[in-house]
């Protein structure tokens, strides 16, 4: 049975990222998981909640993008500048432009607000995460 691999992005400290690679790997098996980081501290966060494979910056994040199935991030890499500047244009539009199946946390902090979304914590919207993900069939 081939491995689900999920290309997941974050930024700052990379505590988001961390929690949704501590989820999948407790609820999903046969899982893949490439962390990319904006920084160090992202990228080496994410590596300890038991990523697979870890890159970090610019270009590693417009290359994974591009070459994901499935792409999960903070709603923030949607838009330039975010995250206090730390999302460059470049980074935006890679994830905006990837044609992976993309998930999105919603996060109370961004300047882009999706409207319809429930007010939840990250872990209730990771929940939902898992549970998406488990519907996901193998290929």
């Amino acid at each position: 049975m081939k491995k689900m691999e999920i290309v997941i992005i974050d930024g700052q400290g990379g505590g988001i990222g961390r929690s949704v690679i501590e989820a999948i790997k407790k609820e999903i098996d046969n899982t893949f998981i490439i962390a990319v980081g904006t920084n160090s501290t992202a990228t080496n966060n994410m590596k300890k909640a038991g990523a697979d494979v870890v890159a970090t910056g610019e270009n590693a994040i417009i290359y994974n993008a591009k070459n994901a199935k499935i792409l999960i991030s903070p709603i923030g890499f949607v838009f330039a500048n975010s995250m206090y500047g730390e999302v460059s244009p470049a980074m935006a539009n890679a994830v905006s432009c990837s044609e992976a199946q993309k998930y999105f946390i919603p996060v109370s902090k961004c300047t882009g607000h999706v409207l319809g979304v429930e007010m939840k914590s990250i872990q209730e919207y990771i929940k939902d995460l898992i549970n998406i993900l488990k519907q996901i069939p193998s290929t």
